[in-house]
């Protein structure tokens, strides 16, 4: 038994969850569903990113106590998760006590690699980072992603020497001792950090107030990259603790947009830590609809709790785990959700188990013992890559399959001629067969799997209710 960490990127509690949110979350259960159903013991993180001056101007803006902002926002990612069906083992949250004093301890540490000075040039709040000259010019001045023109600053600020590090890290990153996937994202990041200055890791007081206080300097508030970097080994106790039973971390899930702080920055506060990279960043593209990037502006926004509350848990974790890519940009468009609900979930899923537990029923078959699985080498392979997409298509072949083997085999037939030997060893593979494609499900739709287990174990009993009424 191996003890597996997977970590989640915390967000930020001035909005509501979104689905990319959701992708973090989703990848990260499947990944700890996966790595229990091989025996393991799994530690499972997640957490919000509460200071900063987003949220701070957020609270005031509606005229709400910060922290009573940060707690009710909080409690809202909090339920979203528990809708998903993640089930996480660890939840911290930048404001905890426990995190802010091991957070003030781990500046301590880096404080040979730390030194203060003064900033002139452009900020973006919004990306809550500093913005080189050369991407200043090549982004004509406005944030590609908030689609704001950058801020000119200019402030004394405490830095990270980057500059330390940067070999150490280009050499971590090319010999895949921090494997970044997909692997094309390596290109990405070894020009970046070509291109990396040290990093501001602290604002005035005078600019910043809601953040933790730098360690014996009252003028100066924790930048909050290194606030929230540090939740990774904080949750675990660190530096209290000894983390090693699951530090270094089997994966950690964040999106396209911040692969950069985790790739770079974060590598090289480990090193200076002395505390050993994690094993695996897997980042996940956006989802777009109809092509598009999803915008208020536009309009196109998908709320996530819209799509939950209309078809449920199992049928949102289905569409994005098997038709949005694990690693590139996705679409997603109402048309296709409702297309992959009716004709794959309720009908090439929700239909087989109908079918076939029926036909069970009908003709008296039930198992006296539950038929041993074996978890092939194929799916393994896929799910150890992080190619949960190509592992839900694997299993759902095999579905297919077993639909095909019912048309050829025609155990209805056999029943009306009364060969009730051939029949039983049809019923008997069919079953085997559906209870071996379920244990390849339950990573990816938990409750689904549950329910046809029970419905499969010893005497078969059909549904009730289909499990998925179409719609």
């Amino acid at each position: 038994m191996e003890k597996i960490y997977i970590t989640t990127a915390i967000p930020y509690v001035n909005g509501v969850p979104h689905v990319g949110h959701a992708l973090d979350y989703l990848l990260a259960d499947t990944c700890s569903r996966y790595q229990k159903m091989l025996g393991n013991d799994v530690r499972f993180q997640a957490g919000t990113d509460e200071h900063g001056n987003k949220i701070f101007q957020k609270a005031k803006e509606l005229n709400v106590p910060v922290q009573e902002y940060v707690d009710e926002n909080a409690k809202k990612f909090q339920d979203f998760i528990h809708l998903l069906g993640a089930e996480y083992t660890d939840f911290v949250r930048t404001t905890d006590k426990d995190h802010e004093k091991r957070v003030q301890e781990i500046w301590k540490k880096l404080s040979d690699h730390i030194y203060l000075a003064k900033y002139e040039g452009w900020y973006c709040t919004g990306c809550e980072r500093y913005i080189t000259d050369k991407e200043y010019e090549e982004n004509h001045g406005v944030c590609p992603d908030h689609q704001k023109p950058y801020e000119k600053l200019a402030e004394e600020n405490y830095y990270f020497r980057l500059a330390d590090f940067k070999d150490k890290i280009r050499e971590a990153i090319s010999s895949h001792e921090i494997l970044i996937l997909p692997e094309f994202r390596e290109k990405e990041i070894l020009k970046l950090l070509d291109d990396s200055p040290d990093v501001s890791i602290s604002r005035p007081k005078s600019q910043l107030t809601w953040g933790v206080p730098v360690p014996d300097d009252e003028n100066q508030v924790m930048y909050v990259w290194m606030d929230a970097l540090s939740n990774y080994i904080t949750v675990l106790g660190y530096p209290d603790k000894d983390i090693s039973d699951f530090w270094p971390a089997y994966a950690q899930f964040v999106g396209k947009d911040i692969l950069r702080f985790h790739t770079i920055l974060w590598p090289a506060m480990l090193m200076a830590l002395g505390l050993p990279l994690p094993k695996t960043i897997v980042s996940h593209g956006m989802i777009l609809v109809n092509g598009q990037k999803m915008s208020k502006s536009i309009g196109n926004v998908v709320d996530p709790l819209e799509v939950l509350d209309k078809h449920g848990t199992e049928a949102f974790r289905y569409y994005f785990l098997r038709h949005i890519d694990t690693f590139a940009d996705s679409d997603f468009t109402w048309d296709k959700f409702e297309d992959a609900y009716n004709n794959e979930l309720a009908n090439d899923l929700g239909n087989l188990v109908q079918r076939l537990a029926t036909m069970c029923k009908k003709n008296g078959f039930s198992l006296s013992d539950a038929p041993e699985i074996e978890i092939s080498k194929e799916y393994q392979d896929l799910m150890n890559e992080f190619r949960f997409k190509d592992a839900f298509d694997f299993a759902w072949d095999k579905v297919q399959n077993i639909n095909k083997k019912i048309d050829d085999k025609k155990p209805w037939v056999l029943a009306k001629e009364n060969k009730e030997k051939e029949l039983s060893e049809v019923l008997k593979e069919l079953v085997t067969d559906i209870t071996e494609v379920n244990k390849l499900l339950s990573p990816f739709l938990p409750e689904t799997s549950d329910k046809i287990a029970k419905i499969f174990v010893n005497e078969i009993m059909p549904p009730e209710t289909p499990l998925f009424p179409k719609k």
